[in-house]
């Protein structure tokens, strides 16, 4: 414990909580205290202007990160035949298609993304109450219910990164790791938002953007004066 406390004070040094600092030296800071013995993800969080318990101020969609996440992720496909063979070429690590089902249905996921030809959807919908809740069930608006499953593939192999608003109004994910360099962490986070900018609901009202803050897996959170988000 006392070794956490002293990383902890020696990362608040030179940090005030409650400036907002630009985009660049935010992820500057956070990359500089990223000290812990792995290399550390760095996370984006954004309040939005949002109640997503109204379908009209949902906030959902995907982006393909400039510079990857630096995470290595496991897709798993339900395809069959020629769809399921250019899945395997394309790199998945789990086809399949009523025998991917059993095994989901008996408690093994073994991927992070999930894709689905449209002819599968009827199959895959029973796993609902099984992949919904982790965020892994296919959907045709962020590119994962499709035919092309050798492009889907690649994509989520490559650093393509989904969000989706949560309760409270907050949408945040991971736009890369402590290794990589400030700006490509800068250039991830303003691809980042400007993704989530272009998925603003027509329901939502007043200030959409709120608030943003970036940290690492081990840090404290530093606070990104919004309007240096801006991807230009």
């Amino acid at each position: 414990m006392a070794r956490v406390a002293k990383r902890l004070k020696a990362a608040d040094e030179g940090l005030n909580p409650d400036q907002l600092y630009p985009v660049e030296e935010a992820v500057a800071m956070v990359k500089e205290r990223a000290t812990a013995k792995f290399d550390e993800t760095i996370e984006i969080a954004m309040n939005l202007g949002v109640d997503p318990r109204h379908a009209d101020q949902m906030v959902r969609g995907v982006v393909s990160l400039p510079n990857g996440t630096g995470k290595s992720v496991r897709v798993g496909v339900f395809a069959r035949g020629e769809k399921a063979d250019e899945a395997k070429a394309a790199g998945a690590d789990v086809v399949g298609a009523e025998d991917l089902v059993e095994i989901v249905q008996g408690g093994t996921i073994d991927f992070d993304r999930c894709i689905a030809t449209p002819d599968m959807m009827g199959l895959v919908g029973r796993l609902g109450k099984v992949l919904g809740p982790r965020g892994l069930m296919p959907n045709p608006r962020v590119g994962t219910v499709t035919m092309d499953v050798a492009t889907a593939v690649a994509n989520a192999k490559g650093g393509e990164v989904q969000f989706r608003v949560e309760k409270a109004g907050i949408v945040h994910a991971g736009v890369g790791k402590a290794s990589f360099t400030a700006e490509q962490l800068a250039e991830n986070v303003k691809a980042f938002a400007d993704a989530v900018s272009k998925a603003k609901p027509s329901g939502a009202k007043g200030t959409f953007m709120q608030r943003a803050s970036v940290s690492s897996t081990m840090g404290r959170g530093v606070k990104i004066d919004v309007s240096s988000l801006s991807a230009s």
